[in-house]
This record gives structure tokens, sequence and C-alpha cells, in this order.
């Protein structure tokens, strides 16, 4: 796994103010899912924090749809082929954008923390920038499996909540 991972992280909203060590988790989060997928090339991620009307905004504005959501993913990849940031010759994966004020939400819905919930969201949105979706059923549940092993190896599991009752 290289070590050559950078990732920048903006925060471009005040109603939530960003928890000490969150950032660090984000770069764990990003290092773990990088590490997991055996993704070994210098790489550059970028994660903006927003509010609920920062994010619904831009889901307005590349989606066409009018609501805030938790997380938006801009994969600057296709197919594994990624543009290069010519100064460092890192690959640019793409960009993140979490709502914070979104996060804060579920984390108390689903009765665990914000830092799991950002860690989980992060997660989520890495493996969208590495060309995961969730369209189809089978994709949603290894999408989810690897979603979850990143959390478990951060030490961050899921809370019960999460386990559906057959």
């Amino acid at each position: 796994m290289s070590e050559k991972l950078r990732v920048i992280i903006a925060n471009n909203q005040k109603k939530i103010k960003v928890p000490t060590g969150m950032r660090m988790l984000i770069r764990r989060c990003c290092h773990a899912v990088l590490q997991l997928e055996e993704f070994s090339e210098p790489a550059e991620i970028s994660v903006t924090f927003t509010d609920n009307e920062g994010i619904r905004e831009l889901n307005r504005q590349y989606r066409n749809i009018d609501s805030a959501t938790d997380v938006l993913s801009f994969p600057m990849g296709e197919n594994g082929e990624y543009d290069t940031n010519l100064e460092t010759g890192a690959k640019i994966l793409g960009d993140v954008v979490i709502s914070l004020e979104k996060a804060k939400e579920q984390s108390e819905a689903f009765g665990h923390s914000l830092q799991r919930e950002v860690g989980y969201l992060t997660a989520h949105s890495v493996l969208h920038l590495l060309g995961y979706d969730h369209i189809e059923k089978l994709e949603k549940v290894r999408m989810r499996e690897k979603e979850e092993l990143v959390m478990e190896r951060l030490g961050l599991p899921a809370s019960s909540s999460y386990i559906v009752e057959e």
C-alpha cells in the first residue's frame, strides 16, 4: 500500500463544529479503502464538508435531484484510468462532499457516533471514486461488505441498527 495518499479536507459550512480528530479519521478511512482495494499508486482525494443547503444545491446541479443527501462522490477516473497531478505524480481519484448536518441527523437516527457516520460515508464515497456502484443488488451487497470491513478495521463496527430482522 502506497503511503503517498494526499487527502485535502475543506470545511465549507458553519452549522456543525468539525470534531477534533475528524480530519484524521477521514484520512485513515481513505487509506483503509485504498489498502482494501490494493490501490498502490500515489493518490489524491478531496473531501469537503458542507451543510444540507450546500449539498442540496450540488445534488440539484449535478444530479437533477432537488433534495439534501448525506454524501456526493465526484469520481475523476473512468475504468481505472485517472488524471495525474503533474506536480506530484498522484492519481486524482476525485472529490467527496459530505453534509455534516445530514451526517449528524443520521448518526442520531441510527444511534451511533458522528465519527462512525462520517467514517462510513467516507468509505462509501471513496469506493464510488474507485468505480463501485450500488445500482444492482449484488453490487450494493458487495459495496456494503467492503464499507463494513473498513469500519471494523478502523474500530468503528456497525451498531445493531444496521442489522435487518428477517
